[in-house]
């Protein structure tokens, strides 16, 4: 009994460290796509858009959206997690520490590298923070919420968000060029590669408990579409 509670405060402590380092790295792979001046990806069209408009930093500007976001699931009665939460504010701290850190690049003999070490890093991060398992962040929640109550396909629902928020992005003055073409074509399987190296056996989870009679439902499912599963506590993959 003691070794069983001890291995899952291990994976406790593992999903949760896993969890904050991948929504760190988010932050901190958007601030590169930032400084590549290349393009950003959709909703960071838009943070950037409303940042240029307000003068606020585009980090602050991310955590408003989340959670102006995240009140938007109350009417379609989602349940958020606590990756949900952490969500909306790490990410946002995270884009305007690295962007602290990280200045002005010059050329685009840094710029380019910059870009492409920006999509593969959010590909790493949202892998890491996926596979710990402890809820969709706010947007893909909106995604999964409208699409339960309209009954429009789960791609229908996300190719509409994001591109009104790419085109709303663009004519407040957000970025949009090759990186933003780039990430659109290889942020699904980026994050399908790394969500399987992440992922962690639902049997080993400290909260996956499975009747005797009960066989394991095993890792959540991924499919053709950008939907990772809808169960309670699973994210969407982006595809």
């Amino acid at each position: 009994m003691a070794r069983t509670t001890g291995r899952s405060t291990t994976h406790l402590t593992r999903r949760l460290v896993q969890l904050y380092v991948g929504l760190t790295l988010y932050g901190a792979s958007s601030a590169l796509l930032v400084r590549a001046e290349l393009g950003l990806e959709p909703w960071g069209v838009l943070h950037q858009g409303l940042a240029e408009l307000t003068g606020i930093s585009i980090g602050v500007v991310s955590i408003i959206i989340g959670a102006v976001v995240l009140l938007l699931w109350i009417p379609l009665r989602q349940r958020p997690g606590l990756g949900t939460v952490s969500n909306v504010f790490v990410v946002g701290l995270a884009m305007d520490g690295t962007l602290a850190v990280v200045g002005d690049l010059d050329g685009l003999g840094f710029r380019v590298p910059a870009m492409v070490l920006g999509i593969v890093l959010n590909g790493v991060a949202t892998g890491l923070y996926i596979a710990a398992r402890f809820g969709p962040g706010p947007r893909d929640g909106l995604m999964t919420g409208l699409n339960r109550v309209t009954g429009r396909s789960i791609r229908l629902v996300r190719t509409a968000i994001e591109v009104a928020v790419v085109v709303t992005g663009f004519l407040l003055g957000g970025s949009l060029g090759v990186g933003t073409v780039l990430y659109a074509l290889t942020i699904g399987p980026l994050a399908q590669f790394f969500l399987r190296i992440f992922a962690f056996p639902e049997q080993a989870a400290p909260d996956a408990v499975v009747a005797p009679d009960e066989p394991s439902t095993g890792a959540p499912p991924t499919g053709s579409g950008p939907v990772a599963g809808q169960a309670s506590g699973q994210a969407i993959l982006p595809q």
